[in-house]
């Protein structure tokens, strides 16, 4: 059987050192620089000669017991799920996996901080991810226990826990920031943005081992979950990819890459011939978070040439697409249809290179730290009385690194999309980020660019940014006034390209996708 492959592209660039020396302070001097104070000094042992980096250990060590203790109720709770009703099971699975995936970020942090009090720039940026992504967790979690609706016990025992763990993160967060990555943000402010950086066809992607998907039965698997399943467990990058080849086809199956299938890279015959559909929504009975044709959880995971659906309707409200909660993972000439929440780009590191993306509400979202670069974005027709906002961006604490960066794509209407009034985003949460660049909007856009989530909420925290974009829609000049709201120069914009923002000239080279790094 003869099969191509895809154009592949790789570089290196240095890393940076970031270096931190051991001071002594008085932990009510570090817990007045968090955002949590009170809190902070009433969970700390009290002492006038400590190091960010002493507290900063203790406080992961704290979460990873919280992060447990949540861990045991839940399980507590699924011992019984026969007697308990299908969302309640659905939303307590979320928290259980979320979970999970948690306490092995928060054990690779400690490991990470255990016995240094310094870190390199890029293990900085890391460690940030992971804890960046432990809060975005448990934000989902806790937002699908808020839908349960009985036993309200239930809903009620958990909600109870839910600021005290909020608060926790964002304390852990803020002493590690002070404690080792107190260079990196600065870092990034004094970026070379002199010319765009290039990169373009290499061949030098290490694949470990090829299968054929085929729904004839010609090849290794007929289905995609079967390839997977065949994957190896915990595969590092050095050894190469899994090359999951799938042929052209439509394949009604529901796909999740789990979190122990690392490496994996999957390649189609192309938009609109390889095609995975299905159609979960929130109307049916799942939460967002499990309603995804395709989701992504292991590390390091690359899609190339694929459609993926989710055909619920703009009717069944929440429906999404691809949920991508995989650190370092790639789509590239991808198709992602849906109407609400179509692209859940929930967490970590991610990249989106010449795909589309089709929706109406929402249907970009998440709290990731993601760059989509040369994409196009189509609004389509929501259901009666609605508006479309293409991002609703979910970060929640000012010290995470995540926010949406959308370069150099297009935004114009699909063909439904009729005289639907289309904004590029609303504030989620409290900090909402997203930053449109040198990108191309269409008369679709509202004059005023942005909308409103509920009154005044966020309009001051967020930060929602436009630069050197083009177009009818790309007008500044009658754009929303509030405080949340920037038309930046290229010294700003620079800090959410694909180097600074997502740190892409480190991992981005061995999946073989092409992109440039700096401004156009």
């Amino acid at each position: 059987m003869h099969y191509t492959f895809c154009t592949l592209a790789l570089f290196f660039l240095s890393l940076h050192l970031v270096s931190s020396s051991t001071i002594s302070f008085s932990t009510d001097t570090i817990c007045n620089r968090t955002p949590f104070p009170s809190f902070c000094k009433s969970t700390v042992p009290a002492n006038d000669s400590t190091s960010f980096q002493e507290c900063g250990r203790f406080f992961i060590k704290q979460y990873i017991s919280t992060n447990n203790d949540l861990l045991s109720i839940v399980d507590k709770y699924l011992e019984n799920q026969k007697d308990l009703p299908l969302y309640t099971v659905r939303a307590l699975q979320d928290c259980r996996d979320l979970g999970s995936l948690s306490s092995d970020f928060l054990t690779d942090t400690l490991q990470s901080i255990s016995s240094v009090s310094t870190l390199e720039a890029s293990k900085a940026k890391d460690v940030q991810s992971l804890l960046s992504a432990i809060q975005t967790n448990q934000e989902t979690c806790f937002g699908g226990v808020s839908t349960i609706e009985s036993p309200k016990e239930i809903k009620s025992d958990l909600q109870a826990r839910e600021l005290n763990t909020s608060m926790l993160g964002s304390v852990s967060l803020s002493v590690f920031m002070d404690g080792w990555a107190n260079g990196t943000s600065s870092a990034t402010k004094e970026a070379d943005q002199s010319a765009r950086r290039l990169y373009t066809v290499g061949a030098n992607v290490i694949v470990n081992k090829t299968v054929v998907v085929d729904p004839t039965g010609n090849g290794d698997f007929t289905t995609i979950s079967d390839a997977l399943d065949a994957a190896p467990n915990n595969s590092i990058a050095s050894y190469g990819y899994y090359l999951i080849y799938v042929m052209a086809g439509v394949y009604e199956e529901y796909v999740n890459v789990i979190k122990s299938k690392k490496y994996v890279m999957m390649i189609g015959d192309g938009i609109n011939q390889t095609i995975i559909t299905g159609n979960r929504s929130v109307a049916d009975g799942w939460t967002t978070f499990t309603t995804g044709t395709f989701i992504v959880v292991g590390q390091g995971f690359v899609g190339v040439n694929m459609t993926i659906r989710n055909t619920a309707g703009a009717v069944k409200h929440q429906a999404v697409a691809l949920r991508n909660n995989a650190d370092l993972s790639t789509f590239y000439m991808c198709s992602f249809e849906g109407y609400q929440d179509t692209l859940y780009t929930h967490s970590l590191r991610q990249f989106y290179r010449e795909c589309d993306v089709y929706g109406t509400v929402d249907f970009i979202f998440g709290n990731a730290v993601v760059v989509l670069q040369n994409c196009n974005i189509y609004p389509r027709l929501p259901l009666q009385g609605q508006f479309n906002a293409i991002t609703a961006q979910g970060r929640t604490d000012i010290n995470q690194n995540t926010g949406t960066s959308i370069q150099n794509c297009t935004i114009l209407p699909a063909e439904d999309l009729g005289l639907t009034k289309t904004y590029l985003g609303r504030p989620w949460k409290l900090y909402s980020r997203v930053v449109y660049m040198e990108s191309f909007m269409g008369s679709l856009i509202e004059p005023a660019g942005w909308s409103i989530w509920s009154g005044d909420f966020a309009l001051n925290t967020s930060y929602y940014a436009e630069y050197n974009n083009i177009g009818p829609g790309a007008d500044t000049t009658n754009r929303v006034t509030w405080d949340g709201f920037h038309v930046i120069n290229a010294t700003e914009a620079v800090n959410f390209d694909v180097s600074n923002f997502i740190a892409g000239d480190y991992w981005l080279p061995a999946t073989g996708v092409p992109y440039y790094i700096g401004l156009m």
